[in-house]
């Protein structure tokens, strides 16, 4: 069965089995930071042990999104997330298994390998699945809840899970796992390619070197200096892996990545907007973590719980975001999502050790709104005005453009809140020096709010209209 001779309730099935494995790799970006000090205890870990469970996990997540969104449109979509969900689950199973720090390291890379094969690929099994424009739009609109409900509720989920065991925030991956898997084998018809793309190794690699030297000096450059040698040596890796790209990637007559994608200013527009979204949210979730357990002394259960007002308001307005994208179009719900961010955060940039939890509650339920309507657009921009045969690609752009945005928002935040705490404890330095932490994240939404404007106009709807027709036209 093709996926266009689904009826609405097989396309609703398909929809809910790739939600299912999204909630899972979203829930691990963030479930292990509740964990870390019961790891630490654990193993006797140094905090730099600590901070590669994390980075592992993005660094290989981030490496391998284009390879294995390209290998699905040509080998198949389903077989691919298949695979994925097998690796994965198998990773978690290891992770809960590990005898020291440095196997959990090891199987959480191992853990990536099988995630990188799942979220870009669910979204172009989505995108081929839902042919309708408003439909595909809504459809869009309640990945995006998920895609927000699963990183918010990372540290309620964990708080809750790590009072048993830090090794149960694996373990519960496998039963959804298998599930999925069952599924997919079951309900969700293959999709590849109308025509297999050739196979590009140095395209490839040069994205390989390109994301994992970026994303390395990304984790690395707080701790190292931004100006050291090996930081600076690894973003002029990067850079010229990108120039590579650039110079290579046009003369091929398939390409891995398409590079005319970028002249579409949404598509681009879509791009910088997941980086600032998801920079924006990774900030978020950092300086609240820690203000909440260090300087106010909840457990993490408890802090956890006190975010579910973002979580909860992410979860209800992705879908609604959907349907405004359907029938509107992406203008709406960007403005809205960019200064929901900026306003939520906006609020915290006077935080105190004393801060009324009303004021915090009516933040963290503003930012949800936001971020809420803000990950549809960008998801259904990136794959709409693609070509069905290179969905996987795009929806690796964008999920990429998460990764890099996460990464940076950790980095660039954890940097300034560091330095500002100087010699002082976490518990008296943090309220004053996470205030420029609060304004570089609330920026961020500004960022999206200006973005969203600069790539909803008339102009730019042109551009979007130009790259597609060059797109059809067959080369000679």
């Amino acid at each position: 069965m093709a996926t266009t001779d689904l009826d609405r309730r097989g396309r609703l099935r398909v929809l809910a089995i790739c939600c299912m494995s999204l909630l899972i790799v979203g829930l691990d970006v963030t479930i292990v930071n509740v964990a870390l000090p019961a790891i630490r205890t654990d193993f006797d870990a140094s905090v730099s042990e600590l901070q590669w469970t994390i980075d592992a996990y993005t660094l290989v997540l981030a490496s391998l999104l284009m390879l294995s969104g390209s290998t699905a449109d040509r080998l198949g979509r389903v077989r691919v997330f298949k695979v994925g969900l097998v690796v994965f689950t198998l990773g978690s199973l290891a992770c809960s298994l590990a005898p020291s720090v440095s196997a959990l390291v090891v199987f959480r890379m191992v853990q990536a390998v099988g995630g990188s094969m799942l979220n870009p690929v669910a979204m172009s099994i989505i995108r081929n699945t839902f042919e309708e424009p408003r439909e595909r739009a809504q459809a869009i609109g309640v990945w995006g809840g998920v895609v927000g409900i699963s990183l918010a509720l990372g540290p309620v989920v964990g708080g809750a899970l790590v009072g048993i065991s830090w090794r149960a925030i694996f373990l519960v991956n496998i039963p959804v796992g298998l599930l999925a898997i069952a599924l997919a084998a079951r309900y969700v018809p293959e999709s590849r390619a109308a025509k297999a793309r050739r196979i590009d190794p140095v395209g490839q690699a040069l994205i390989i070197v390109m994301l994992a030297s970026i994303t390395y000096a990304i984790i690395e450059g707080p701790g190292v200096g931004w100006t050291s040698a090996r930081i600076v040596g690894l973003f002029g890796v990067g850079v010229a892996a990108l120039a590579g790209l650039v110079l290579y990637e046009p003369r091929r007559r398939e390409p891995l990545i398409e590079l005319r994608f970028f002249r579409s200013v949404p598509f681009s527009g879509a791009t910088a907007i997941a980086v600032c979204a998801f920079a924006a949210m990774a900030g978020f979730l950092f300086l609240n973590t820690l203000y909440l357990q260090e300087v106010r002394g909840f457990s993490p259960l408890d802090a956890g719980l006190l975010t579910l007002p973002m979580a909860g308001m992410t979860f209800l307005f992705g879908p609604v975001s959907g349907r405004v994208v359907g029938t509107l179009g992406p203008r709406v719900p960007l403005l809205i999502g960019g200064a929901g961010i900026g306003l939520g955060c906006l609020l915290l940039t006077g935080l105190t050790a004393t801060t009324p939890m009303g004021l915090l509650v009516a933040a963290y339920a503003i930012f949800g709104i936001g971020f809420g309507f803000v990950n549809p657009p960008i998801t259904n921009t990136a794959v709409s005005g693609m070509p069905a045969d290179q969905a996987g690609v795009a929806a690796a752009v964008a999920s990429t453009s998460r990764m890099i945005g996460q990464s940076l928002g950790v980095a660039i935040v954890g940097a300034v809140t560091t330095a500002g705490v100087a010699g002082a404890s976490l518990h008296d330095g943090l309220p004053v020096a996470s205030h420029t932490g609060w304004w570089i994240v609330s920026g961020c939404g500004a960022a999206v709010f200006a973005l969203g404007l600069a790539t909803t106009t008339q102009w730019a709807h042109r551009t979007a209209a130009q790259t597609a027709r060059r797109l059809a036209e067959v080369p000679s």
